[in-house]
């Protein structure tokens, strides 16, 4: 039951980032405030961890957004790209957590996925700091997170969970697109 709940403020939360609401920020709060705890029993610790993670940029995109009001927000640093210098920083770093944190799990806890789960974690770490800062990119990463969280979640039977990420896929195509429309 607490996964469904966990699942359906997540849904609002991303739904929300898509139209580049401030509602995404409180709703977000809730959301992986409860999946701490369903991912910790699930002993996915990458994914635990994410969410003290994300609980802090949480409050970091809500001050970012709102600083000047929602008009603010939806101007705050227009959207942007990453440049090649950019991508080739985040792939070099999505391969290098992924190999340590990946190996540190898989060695020191009884971790059920440790490469899928830190691969997923590290992108999502990335994405969730260029969503707050309104890098378009951050959806194409969030799309690719989304597809191994599928099979992850699935195969740990979290089917609620599993089942958001289908939706979190389509919504990350929509977010791309609706941000795209914002690029300088």
């Amino acid at each position: 039951m607490l996964e469904f709940v966990a699942a359906g403020f997540t849904l609002a939360n991303v739904y929300f980032a898509t139209r580049q609401s401030m509602w995404t920020w409180p709703l977000g709060v809730i959301a992986v405030s409860l999946y701490l705890y369903v991912f910790a029993v699930a002993k996915l610790y990458s994914d635990a961890g994410l969410q003290i993670f994300f609980l802090a940029m949480q409050f970091y995109g809500w001050y970012h957004w709102a600083r000047g009001g929602v008009a603010h927000s939806r101007s705050l640093g227009a959207v942007t790209r990453l440049s090649r210098r950019g991508w080739t920083w985040t792939t070099a770093g999505v391969i290098a957590w992924t190999a340590s944190l990946g190996t540190l799990l898989h060695h020191y806890t009884d971790a059920a996925a440790p490469y899928p789960d830190s691969f997923t974690t590290i992108l999502s770490v990335i994405a969730q700091f260029q969503m707050t800062r309104k890098i378009l990119d951050n959806w194409t990463l969030w799309i690719v997170a989304d597809v191994v969280y599928i099979v992850v979640y699935s195969y740990k039977a979290l089917y609620w969970t599993a089942g958001l990420y289908v939706v979190f896929l389509a919504l990350c195509i929509q977010g791309y697109r609706e941000w795209k429309s914002g690029l300088q």
